[in-house]
Formats: structure tokens, C-alpha cells, sequence
């Protein structure tokens, strides 16, 4: 192979990597706000974090923050992930002791277990997933506690599914989202679209209703690791993040 057939080979496997999806908000796969019914490849090691727009967050966060995670995708059917968000100094009044800023940060896990593969037994077959985060509180005790800390408490089902139009691809993606707290209530559907252009397979374009508000958003992927998103919450609100993909098998 020539060093023109190298060097043209090079670029389109750096170019034209395979997008799927990362939710960064919750540091798990899925939409923008909403899960889907996609995983990542297994042994995917993903490292990011993200800025939190106040309308994405629960009430316990009246101000923009910020939350890191690492995430693991064990085996093809189990991804498990470690969140953090911060809280400021003032919420938790530790100004007066003359702290300011960021001083602390909920953690919580997450996790999702593939029920269906893609295309499994049948080509119209959704890939579904079941999951969950931040599903007990610190003490360990309780699951899915309607009050305490776990603020980011969720329990759902989602659907995936492709197709291709000509040259096109859209997925399409649905769930179910519950949890039983009174200060941030995800009782009921979620549905979202997305949109890979074939001129430029890095970018996915989205447009989802997360069972509370609707948003619109893209994610790209760079040379196949820097994984970016952005979305505009309430179509208008900002929330964006850089996450980094290790494969390593």
C-alpha cells in the first residue's frame, strides 16, 4: 500500500468514527437528558464532565454547576458509572466560616443492563436497556427514596431503533422514567430523535422531550475518543461537556 492509500486510509478512519451516544448529564449512555436503549462497546472506559444549567438540575441546585464521572462498560450487557456533583459553599452555608465556591459534591452510581440487542431475533427488533441512578440514598438503606440525598433517583426502561433512509440514519428512542421524589418527580415518557448526516458520520444531531422539558442539542465525536456535547434545555437554556473514551479491548 502506497503512502498516499496510507495516509487517505488514516483520514477516514480518524474522520468517520462509529458515534454512539453518551447522556454526560448523568454520565451514562443515552440522549442528551434521556436514556435510550444504546450501549457502548464493551470495555468502554469513558472519563468526562460537564456544566449543569440550573433548569437541568433538581431543586437542591438553584444556581449552574458542575459534575465528573467515570463510567464502565464491564461486559456488552452491564455499564456502571460514578458521579459526582458539586455543591457551592453558600447552599450549604459554609460561607460564614469563610468558604466560598465549590466545597462539596453529591455522588451517587449508575447503572444499565441491556435486555435486547439491537436487530436480536428479529431486524426490527429495538435494543432495550434497563437502568437506574442514584437509586440509594447515603446511608444505603432505602431505594428509590422519595426525599435525602438521592437527588438524581430514576428508574426506566428505554428503546432504541434505527433506520436508514437512503443514505441517512435516524434513531428513534423511547422510555419510561420513575421515581418517587417530591422535590423532582420523572414519572412518565420520554421520546427523542437523532440524526447522523452521511456527509459527516462524527455528528449527531438531537431533539428529545426527557418527560419534563424539551431540548435540543448535538454531540460529536473527535478522532474517535473526545466525545462533545451540548444542549439548549427548555430551548434555550445552555449544558454542555466533554467526556474521553478509552477502548481497551
Amino acid at each position: 500500500m502506497g503512502i498516499r492509500h496510507k495516509i487517505g486510509l488514516l483520514i477516514i478512519l480518524v474522520c468517520f468514527p462509529i458515534v454512539l451516544s453518551a447522556q454526560m448529564t448523568y454520565g451514562v449512555t443515552g440522549l442528551l437528558h434521556m436514556p435510550s436503549g444504546e450501549m457502548q462497546k464493551d470495555k468502554t472506559v469513558m472519563l468526562g464532565g460537564n456544566f449543569l444549567n440550573k433548569s437541568i438540575t433538581p431543586p437542591a441546585w438553584y444556581y449552574g454547576t458542575y459534575n465528573y464521572y467515570l463510567n464502565v462498560t464491564i461486559f456488552p450487557w452491564l455499564e456502571v458509572a460514578y458521579t459526582c456533583t458539586l455543591f457551592s459553599a453558600e447552599h450549604l452555608g459554609l460561607k460564614k466560616y469563610g468558604y466560598t465556591g465549590f466545597t462539596n459534591q453529591d455522588r451517587y452510581f449508575s447503572f444499565r443492563i441491556r435486555a435486547l440487542k439491537e436487530g436480536q431475533f428479529w431486524k426490527y427488533m429495538p435494543g432495550v436497556v434497563l437502568g437506574t441512578s442514584d437509586p440509594f440514598t447515603s446511608s444505603g438503606e432505602q431505594i428509590g427514596s422519595a426525599t435525602g440525598n438521592g437527588y438524581f433517583s430514576r428508574f426506566y426502561i428505554a428503546a432504541t431503533k434505527h433506520f436508514q433512509i437512503g443514505k441517512e440514519e435516524i434513531g428513534v428512542h423511547v422510555a419510561y422514567l420513575y421515581n418517587k421524589r417530591k422535590d423532582y418527580p420523572l414519572n412518565g415518557p420520554a421520546v427523542g430523535v437523532t440524526y447522523s448526516p452521511s456527509f459527516h458520520k462524527p455528528l449527531t444531531l438531537v431533539a428529545e422531550y426527557d418527560s419534563k422539558d424539551f431540548a435540543i442539542g448535538a454531540m460529536y465525536l473527535l478522532f474517535n475518543h473526545l466525545h462533545m456535547q451540548f444542549e439548549l434545555q427548555k430551548m434555550s437554556r445552555f449544558t454542555g461537556g466533554l467526556a474521553y473514551k478509552i477502548y481497551l479491548k
